[in-house]
Parts: structure tokens; sequence; C-alpha cells
């Protein structure tokens, strides 16, 4: 079974050295000790959320931090190509249940999308809310799936933001039932940024598509099934990694 992780001080983690100390603190050393029960002799992951993962042994344990002796200190490179998921704001937290299982699926980023058919609004205080509660569920994915990069949850954007942002990528796949072209088939960058896009419910529009598509996006489909909103951007992170990352 894999050490638990936890997400630690970015100037602490980047000091640490083998057989010295690292102290956990703050929220997550008060998780550390008293939901997670850590104690003395237990091993433990705490990591930077840019790549640095140190193995600590704890030693002294008390409610509020974590003293653990270094006991190895890894660093990530960073993986290749940049995955960005691109996920439209779905009803009944579909949106937030796809970018889970991305994060687990090793995604770099999540770009909330307000659709044309989105249900979901995000405006004023509530984007604000909403947002944090995406960083939230980004956050507590990467420490359970063990993750030494924490996944950038950027802010909301409209049609015109994404598609600079597809402008600018490597490559752009835009997910739609109606398209030709399957991913798999698809040749994929060994670097630089790739752009999964993933409609709300009610689909891509097709002024979205036609817009997505003029910036240099590809329409592609998955498979012979609909996806939901939740599982359609993982399933296609799971193929590029496939083709990509998981060799």
């Amino acid at each position: 079974m894999t050490h638990q992780l936890f997400l630690g001080d970015a100037a602490a983690v980047a000091a640490a050295a083998a057989g010295g100390v690292l102290v956990l603190d703050g929220d997550e050393g008060r998780h550390a000790a008293t939901v997670v029960r850590v104690r003395p002799g237990e091993r433990y992951l705490v990591a930077d959320g840019a790549g640095r993962s140190v193995l600590c042994e704890a030693e002294e344990v008390d409610r509020t931090r974590v003293s653990g002796r270094v006991v190895e200190v890894t660093d990530e490179p960073c993986p290749q190509p940049r995955l960005v998921l691109v996920q439209a704001l779905a009803k009944g937290d579909r949106d937030e249940q796809a970018i889970e299982a991305a994060t687990e699926l090793g995604v770099d980023e999540v770009v909330p999308w307000q659709a044309e058919r989105s249900v979901v609004v995000w405006r004023g205080e509530r984007a604000a809310k909403s947002l944090a509660k995406w960083t939230s569920v980004v956050t507590r994915a990467t420490k359970q799936s063990r993750r030494a990069r924490l996944p950038l949850t950027s802010a909301v954007v409209d049609l015109p933001a994404l598609v600079a942002r597809v402008q600018a990528s490597a490559l752009t796949v835009v997910l739609h039932e109606e398209a030709t072209s399957p991913l798999a088939g698809l040749d994929l960058p060994a670097d630089g940024e790739v752009l999964v896009v993933v409609g709300p419910e009610g689909g891509i529009s097709p002024r979205e598509l036609e817009a997505l598509t003029a910036a240099g996006g590809r329409a592609v489909r998955l498979g012979t099934t609909i996806l939901r909103s939740s599982s359609a951007g993982p399933a296609a992170l799971a193929v590029i990694n496939a083709a990509t990352r998981w060799r």
C-alpha cells in the first residue's frame, strides 16, 4: 500500500534533505494528526504540489502538527504533453465528478467553461464560491491519488477566452457526438499543451463548434456510445495518456 500524501509548505519541502526534519503543520498537520492519526514510526509523504515529494518517518505528533525525519526526497519531471481539461459547467455536480477523475488521471490544469448550453451559471459571489469548490475537489483528488503535482484550477472562461487558448495550444480536441474522426486515431504531440474540450449536457452548440474548429480545434469522437459530461473528459484523458505518458 502506498504512503498517505499531504501537501506541505513549499519552502519547507524545497529545503528538505535526507536525514533532516520536516514539520507538517497548519490544516494539513492537523488533518494528519487528528483525522489520519499518523503515529510515531509511521511513514508518509509530503509534497509541495510542484513535483517534489518527501518521504518522512513520524517522530513527534501532537494535535496540530507532525514532525518527521526525512527518509528520501524525490523530484518528478514535468510530464509531457501538458494536459488541460476544459470542462463546461454542468448541473448535478457532474463537472466536479469530471475534474476529480481527471486529477486522478494526471491532468495538469482544469478550466471551467461557461458554455452556451450550460444550465449552471457562475456569476459574482457564486463564481468565487464555485471556483473555490473546484479547487478543493482537485486538492483532495491530488492527495488521494498520491500526486506530487497539484493541477492548476483556472478562472472560468467564455467562448472568446477559450478560442484564445485553442489558438495557443499544440493540439485541441473537441469531443462531439457527431464527429467522424476517432480520438484514438489522432497523431498526438509529444510535448506542448493538449486541450480536451467537453461540453455540457446539452452539447456544444453549432456556433461554439464552428469557433473552436476555426481556431484549430479538432472535433473527435470517443466511441459509439454517448458519454455524460462527467465521464467524457476522463475517458479522453485516458486515451491520450495511453498514447503518450503511459508507456
